[in-house]
């Protein structure tokens, strides 16, 4: 299962989210111009339980370079795809949580769900010599808080089926339900084996993310992140809708509401629509023409049902505009 977003639009742009992937890749840059060094800068950077719990080896490093890696193991990643999935994870579901608990703090707790997931790791593993690196306990962590804030929200889901795109809208604590008990499966079936993947940093971020949003829910905002919060206010809606219109009766054509915001409906944009109804699923862009008002309907024509004589309906979306 692949999350493509989700239906709970953030009223923010995410510039602390976005900046943390932006630091990701570029951490990810640095790792591949080390070149023959690449295993030495992993062991400095990454976290390393042995640098700690070994008195011989920890006599290598100075107190400086013994905390700096509790920092930058969360930046590093271990390939390409790695730093895909991660990424990719964070961008779906990170937007909603820096919307709902405002920049500074985010990044607070970004930070200490990464910090704590490595802390997990570590005491799972005493004396592993096997650095942990990578974003996904920390990712873990904004799981956790999306799962608290947005229950029932829908995460749109790509399942490949024999190479055939399948959407499907799955409520958040399902997919995030499922995702858990796959990290306790793991965890569980790789017991007192070193290496591989760090499944109790995932855990433990995850458990973390939980508490630490309950925390940071009673910490008021600042005016300094309520001024920011202004500045990257949202002007447009997301690109890709998913749209479950309904039949009039038994006729051809089928109803169904498409979300704009204001400057949107002044100015016009183009949407990726995907319809679905009954079995039958749709997907096509859209024209949202300039000037619209609230309640405008968009005609389709040819987008509705078929009719027994074989011609087809058309499809009536409802403008929504979001302010």
């Amino acid at each position: 299962m692949i999350p493509l977003r989700d239906t709970n639009r953030s009223d923010t742009y995410p510039v602390v989210n976005t900046c943390i992937i932006a630091v990701s890749v570029l951490a990810f840059i640095i790792e591949l111009t080390q070149g023959q060094g690449i295993t030495d800068f992993i062991y400095r950077y990454g976290l390393v339980p042995a640098r700690y719990t070994d008195p011989q080896i920890a006599l290598y490093f100075t107190f400086g370079q013994q905390v700096l890696p509790f920092l930058t193991f969360m930046f590093l990643h271990g390939g390409f795809w790695h730093l895909l999935g991660n990424m990719w994870f964070l961008y779906v579901f990170g937007d909603n949580v820096e919307d709902r608990l405002g920049h500074i703090r985010y990044l607070c707790f970004y930070l200490l769900c990464g910090l704590a997931s490595g802390a997990s790791q570590f005491v799972v593993n005493w004396h592993s010599d096997i650095p942990t690196i990578g974003a996904s306990g920390a990712i873990a962590g904004v799981m956790g808080a999306y799962l608290i804030l947005y229950p029932r929200a829908k995460v749109l889901t790509l399942i490949p089926i024999f190479f055939l795109p399948y959407f499907v809208q799955i409520p958040a604590f399902f997919f995030l339900g499922i995702w858990l008990l796959f990290q306790l499966l793991n965890a569980a079936a790789t017991a007192g084996k070193g290496g591989g993947i760090a499944w109790w940093a995932h855990i433990g971020g995850f458990l973390f993310g939980i508490v630490f949003l309950k925390l940071f829910e009673m910490v008021p905002t600042t005016g300094v992140d309520e001024r920011i919060q202004r500045l990257t206010r949202k002007r447009a809606t997301p690109r890709l809708h998913l749209i479950h219109p309904v039949a009039s009766g038994d006729g051809p054509d089928l109803h169904g509401v498409i979300s704009v915001s204001e400057r949107e409906a002044r100015q016009g944009g183009r949407k990726l629509v995907n319809i679905a109804h009954n079995r039958t699923k749709k997907t096509f862009f859209v024209n949202i023409p300039p000037g619209l008002s609230e309640g405008t309907t968009l005609r389709l024509r040819g987008m509705g049902r078929q009719t027994t004589e074989g011609g087809t309906g058309d499809l009536y979306l409802k403008v929504q505009i979001k302010r």
